[in-house]
């Protein structure tokens, strides 16, 4: 991550229209997917400096990981709710999570199978992973590239990709498409004027607000009718059958091996993993 883009991610991710709207949109899936008794344990991968753990805290109780320590408030990381760990082999909390979310965090990385893989290997049996991750590789921009980001995605391509992981996928769908033509066009004017990578900034006020309303007035209208197209896709998946095996049977699952992280990790494992740099 630039350093000068982590320092400004706490304003970008309170105040820019499209942190805001993908956040609310979150929160309107998860409402309407919390069981009766909410969830136990949860899981935020890429948490940053876990600015969306206040609002998460409604469904259960909420821990992340991060590996760019940089991002994180040493007290997180005190309090135990945040990791300074890879999200891989190593990342072992002791702990099975009835709720994960992989939020625009699988398009950094090298091998997104294993992450995925090893997010499903500390879910609950009945356990629900959320994942978004930006759409179609027509519209990568210079901002794919400011991100760092390895891939954009679509419903076929995170099919396959979640075949192989042994993700159930329950449903997907596209989100933020008003986004799609104006990033097309960007695309374009990128590519005609050879424009480079620059920081993202916070609109005036008045267009910041209308770019927000527009994406929830998007939401509300053309949410349940899961439009072909969009800038990001939202999935929303389970274990396979065939991996939930009983606590109690041969072979179960344990308490795995916890493996401490150090920042010395996170420092060195950083550029392939979780830059969160969620836009």
């Amino acid at each position: 991550m630039r350093s000068d883009y982590g320092q400004r991610y706490r304003e970008l991710y309170e105040r820019h229209w499209w942190w805001r709207a993908r956040e609310a949109v979150i929160l309107d899936v998860l409402r309407q997917h919390r069981p009766p008794q909410g969830w136990g344990r949860i899981l935020d991968v890429g948490c940053g400096d876990g600015l969306f753990f206040e609002p998460l805290s409604q469904f259960g109780e909420v821990e992340g990981v991060e590996a760019a320590a940089e991002l994180v408030d040493l007290e997180l990381v005190r309090s135990g709710r945040v990791h300074i760990c890879p999200f891989d082999h190593r990342f072992q909390s002791g702990k099975r999570y009835s709720l994960i979310l992989m939020l625009d965090v699988l398009e950094h990385l090298s091998d997104p199978e294993a992450a995925l893989g090893h997010a499903l290997s500390l879910l609950e049996p009945d356990g629900l992973l959320l994942v978004t991750v930006p759409a179609f590789m027509v519209l990568w921009t210079n901002h794919d590239v400011l991100n760092a980001h390895l891939a954009r995605f679509t419903k076929k391509s995170f099919s396959e990709l979640a075949g192989r992981a042994g993700l159930r996928v329950q449903s997907s769908r596209y989100f933020f498409s008003w986004l799609f033509p104006a990033k097309l066009a960007a695309r374009l004017g990128q590519h005609l004027f050879r424009n480079q990578p620059k920081l993202p900034m916070i609109p005036p006020r008045w267009v910041n607000e209308a770019l927000y309303k527009l994406s929830r007035l998007e939401e509300r209208t053309l949410g349940a009718w899961h439009c072909p197209f969009g800038s990001s896709l939202m999935v929303m998946g389970s274990k396979a059958a065939s991996d939930q095996v009983p606590v109690d049977s041969p072979g179960g699952w344990k308490e795995p091996r916890q493996v401490a992280c150090t920042e010395q990790d996170s420092a060195t494992q950083a550029a392939e993993l979780l830059p969160t740099l969620r836009y």
